[in-house]
């Protein structure tokens, strides 16, 4: 039924259209194409007949159109959209007036606004969305309030913009923790490449990869019950692997990328992508240990030196304790003597707080 409708549609614009090529057939050449009712019909019949056997595939190719439209526009924000519609009226409103200017012209004067509809429609959208920032403040100085100066320092107008969440970050875990303590602000957006990506690794054969993906869609099904701005995104392009993907969509949305993975950091930051990486906030928030300050420390093991004996902090640091040794196993008292930063983390040296000297055992009483 619904085949039938359509070719039904094509019958009757087909017939339109072998009219209208008829008629202007006979306003440029009116000696070869002569003012008959025959000729008339045959146009007519056949536009018909074109239309019957063309619609089907039009129509499938409009609906593919307006798939791809469709699946474009809601990747878009709504101030993107917002400025789109602005262009694409104000390039409507400019191809009315000039096709109102040309219409007079001869043979083609009526089809002069349709095709700058066409054109000028266009180019109003495709300036819109590429000039958006110029266009933003020009109508807000229009409408008597001032925008932010998106090129100044970030220092002097903060933005609350997305943040997009990688595949590492999501397997990592600690983002739901940071996100629910309010660290992070403005949506989450998880793009449908890496949903997919932790799919892949949650099906893995192997069982490490299986439990890290099983991990990840774990804690995005934690961050979409319990922060509520946790939003699936529609990317568009394909082919691409993920980490270009992710860059992509972060340099089209103005969002910053959340990750743990430092060469996908890099990679962003050479594009101009700002980057969230945890694993820096961790290191940031480790508490400073000074020279002169007293710690409890529980000894575990052997350090490189002799005597020497490591502990850890809590985060992790490593404490190295000068005649630590003869405490293996015990929680004691120590005083920090210098800390040293190297590329793998932060080192602290400290010596006990007894007076004993650090050297021989000696019978503890």
């Amino acid at each position: 039924m619904r085949e039938r409708v359509i070719r039904g549609a094509g019958v009757l614009l087909g017939g339109i259209a072998g009219h209208e090529i008829v008629r202007l057939a006979r306003l440029w050449a009116p000696s070869v194409v002569t003012d008959d009712f025959v000729v008339t019909a045959a146009g007519v019949v056949v536009g018909g007949l074109g239309g019957w056997l063309l619609m089907p595939a039009v129509a499938r190719a409009f609906v593919t159109a307006m798939a791809w439209a469709l699946h474009g526009l809601s990747a878009l924000s709504l101030h993107e959209l917002v400025l789109a519609a602005f262009g694409l009226v104000s390039g409507l409103l400019i191809a009315y007036i000039v096709g109102g200017l040309l219409e007079g012209l001869p043979l083609v004067g009526p089809y002069v606004r349709l095709v700058a509809a066409v054109v000028l429609g266009y180019l109003g959208l495709h300036l819109a969305r590429q000039r958006r920032d110029e266009v933003t403040h020009a109508l807000s100085r229009v409408a008597g309030r001032r925008e932010p100066d998106r090129t100044a320092p970030e220092g002097d107008h903060p933005r609350v913009g997305a943040k997009l969440l990688d595949t590492s970050v999501i397997i990592d875990g600690r983002i739901a923790d940071v996100a629910l303590a309010g660290f992070l602000e403005g949506p989450l957006l998880v793009p449908r490449s890496v949903l997919l990506e932790l799919q892949r690794i949650a099906d893995s054969p192997d069982a490490v990869k299986r439990n890290r993906g099983r991990r990840g869609l774990d804690i995005l099904t934690r961050l979409q019950k319990e922060f509520a701005t946790v939003q699936i995104l529609e990317d568009g392009a394909r082919g691409r692997d993920v980490d270009n993907q992710l860059v992509a969509l972060a340099k089209d949305r103005e969002a910053a990328i959340v990750t743990t993975d430092f060469n996908l950091s890099k990679i962003a930051e050479l594009q101009g992508v700002r980057v969230l990486n945890v694993n820096q906030l961790a290191q940031a928030l480790r508490p400073a240990v000074l020279p002169g300050e007293e710690l409890s420390v529980h000894v575990i093991r052997d350090g490189k030196e002799a005597g020497q004996g490591v502990a850890y902090l809590e985060d992790g640091t490593m404490i190295v304790v000068e005649g630590g040794k003869r405490h293996m196993g015990e929680t004691f008292d120590v005083i920090v003597t210098s800390v040293l930063q190297t590329s793998a983390g932060r080192m602290v040296f400290a010596r006990p707080k007894s007076n004993e000297p650090a050297g021989p055992t000696v019978e503890r009483r």
